[in-house]
């Protein structure tokens, strides 16, 4: 069974966080919220508290397939200061796994140094945090191990993508059907 870590700042968005979870879960892939910090519990940028399953130092990041970091303010500010998160996404990254950020959070990847060379997208505010990248209006870009969308309006595809890099195309038709999406024409 396929394996992602969602890292879970104070103020992240919720939807960007919450629905990733929720599609990830529904196609049976372990999906573990863990907090970059030591509180158990997490408040999103709109006041939504969400309980966390495991705190970031606690999580054994190489078992896990991907590495998810969810837009927001101040959630992204947090993320990209965190020395743990830091470690985190570089240990993943240098593994080979998927390494995904939505809204403001690629540009967390580019101030790693990670989008040099490769086609990104993000929030449009935040497109100049994309150091190195090509940047890409596309709603979700996948270049190798790298999956970046630009917001919460994007979340659902987001999701979809990483389902179908985890699981299967055919996985994330399934659950297209089940949850009766229909994209815009």
């Amino acid at each position: 069974m396929k394996k992602a870590v969602m890292l879970f700042a104070e103020g992240y968005e919720t939807v960007e966080a919450l629905m990733v979870v929720d599609l990830l879960r529904r196609a049976g892939v372990t999906v573990t919220m863990a907090s970059i910090t030591e509180e158990e519990t997490v408040t999103s940028s709109h006041g939504v508290c969400v309980s966390m399953d495991a705190v970031l130092g606690e999580v054994d990041l190489l078992s896990y397939d991907a590495i998810i970091l969810p837009g927001g303010m101040p959630g992204t500010i947090h993320l990209g200061e965190s020395e743990a998160v830091k470690k985190a996404v570089l240990a993943m990254n240098e593994a080979g796994k998927i390494v995904s950020a939505i809204c403001a959070a690629p540009g967390v990847l580019g101030r790693y140094g990670l989008l040099e060379g490769k086609r990104a997208c993000s929030f449009p505010e935040h497109e100049v945090n994309l150091t190195g990248a090509e940047v890409s209006r596309d709603p979700v870009v996948v270049d190798g191990n790298i999956v970046t969308s630009r917001g919460l309006g994007t979340a659902m595809e987001f999701g979809l993508k990483l389902l179908e890099l985890l699981v299967s195309q055919e996985k994330a038709e399934e659950i297209k059907g089940k949850i009766v999406y229909q994209p815009l024409a």
